[in-house]
């Protein structure tokens, strides 16, 4: 696990506002995966009184030991206006101002109010910016102020599914995703490098929609789109009649919910209108995991301190054998010398030999009537100085012998009567 996975920690409420019901979803993320505690269906909230749903929902959070949690609620899609602008070169700290400035270009709600929330979503300074009417944003929360909803973050399904994607890693470069909503349409969630967020909704079948999202998010024709719930982190545990692939949304909402530094969503809410969670409850579980770092430590240390004292033995056991590893170094250079003396010894005693042989040899090719005044040798040459009847021969006959090569005169050849005088120099073989 990476440091990432590991601050994975917490428990949140997602709420999906579906056309005449809200679908609520309790889940508790942990390092090794997210959980899914409980769900309920609040039906028909927008005609039912404010209280009486309310109670239904307070009952819900007491039965399920969530009543200190705030709610992270999506939005109905149709009512908010989703769009990405590109702001390169923009700081972070000023890419909130940036926004700002954009909004009023990004809506066709001309003189009317708008509330909005956006999120980074590239490193090149790409917005996902979520608009919604105020006076439809003001009308849910006094809504839900009246049923005694706490809302944390107001969002919506594009923010919710950006963030709850990279809850414990990254996903894939280019993916599409379908699911099928309560009305019979098809929303589309997909990412691709050219374009990092796309989510619409069709009135079409899954495979036509999928289709045409993979054409707007520049993806080869033939990527598979994959259904939304088969993207989304897996929960490690659920109820055996629990419907996971129709509860998408309020799952990726109660994700951000629970971890909103890691699974960021988009805010439409103003900040003092956000409700936030008690973390009274963490207490037991923080000084929990203050006992597990000190245990650590203390092992940690302790490992330290052996490996510290097997260090020292050590290093004492060498100096003991220290004096033994110096003489015996003393030894080796003693017969490395003796071995060279022997070494050059033996090439005395060869030397002499082939010297011997070399004369020999010398006397062997030069018969009479050929004789010499001069001969003189050294290790790689011989040098003769003589008179032949015909000294041009000898070239070939000192080549011939296995003793010498490369035989040359070293001045001309000069005629005294009947002979002719020679001075040759040839290289000699190696023994």
């Amino acid at each position: 696990m990476d440091l990432r996975t590991l601050l994975a920690f917490g428990s949140g409420i997602g709420i999906e506002i579906r056309s005449a019901d809200l679908a609520v979803l309790l889940t508790h993320v942990r390092p090794n995966g997210a959980r899914i505690i409980a769900s309920t269906v609040i039906q028909n909230f927008r005609e039912r009184p404010a209280g009486e749903w309310g109670s239904d929902y307070m009952r819900f959070l007491r039965q399920n030991g969530a009543s200190h949690l705030a709610a992270t609620v999506i939005a109905p899609k149709r009512e908010v206006i989703v769009r990405q602008i590109a702001l390169p070169g923009v700081s972070g700290k000023d890419l909130a101002a940036a926004v700002g400035y954009q909004v009023e270009t990004l809506h066709p709600y001309g003189e009317d109010e708008v509330a909005f929330g956006w999120q980074r979503i590239s490193d090149n300074g790409t917005a996902l910016i979520g608009i919604i009417r105020k006076a439809t944003l003001d009308g849910y929360m006094e809504k839900f102020a009246e049923a005694g909803v706490a809302v944390a973050c107001f969002t919506f399904s594009a923010a919710a599914l950006h963030g709850a994607l990279r809850l414990f890693t990254a996903p894939p470069q280019g993916l599409v995703a379908t699911t099928e909503l309560e009305n019979g349409e098809v929303e589309v969630y997909g990412e691709s490098p050219s374009r990092p967020v796309f989510s619409a909704q069709f009135d079409l079948p899954a495979d036509r929609a999928a289709a045409l999202a993979a054409a707007e998010l520049r993806l080869p024709p033939e990527t598979e789109p994959a259904r939304l719930d088969r993207i989304l982190p897996p929960p490690v545990s659920m109820k055996a009649d629990f419907d996971f692939s129709r509860s998408t949304m309020p799952y990726a909402a109660s994700l951000a919910g629970a971890c909103p530094r890691l699974a960021t969503a988009a805010n439409l809410l103003p900040e003092e209108k956000r409700s936030t969670n008690s973390r009274m409850i963490f207490i037991p579980t923080a000084i929990l995991a203050a006992m597990l770092l000190l245990v650590a430590g203390v092992m940690f240390g302790y490992s330290r301190i052996e490996e510290r004292r097997y260090v020292a033995t050590l290093e004492g056991e060498s100096a003991r054998l220290q004096p033994q590893v110096k003489r015996i170094e003393a030894l080796d250079k003693s017969f490395e010398q003796s071995r060279a003396r022997t070494r050059l010894l033996d090439e005395f005693r060869s030397r002499s030999k082939y010297d011997l042989d070399t004369l020999n040899e010398l006397t062997r090719i030069l018969a009479p009537p050929i004789w010499t005044n001069y001969t003189e040798l050294n290790r790689d040459s011989v040098t003769l100085t003589g008179e032949a009847e015909q000294a041009t021969l000898l070239l070939k006959l000192i080549d011939s012998s296995p003793y010498f090569r490369d035989s040359a005169f070293t001045i001309p050849i000069a005629k005294t009567g009947t002979t002719e005088m020679f001075r040759i120099r040839a290289a000699r073989r190696r023994p």
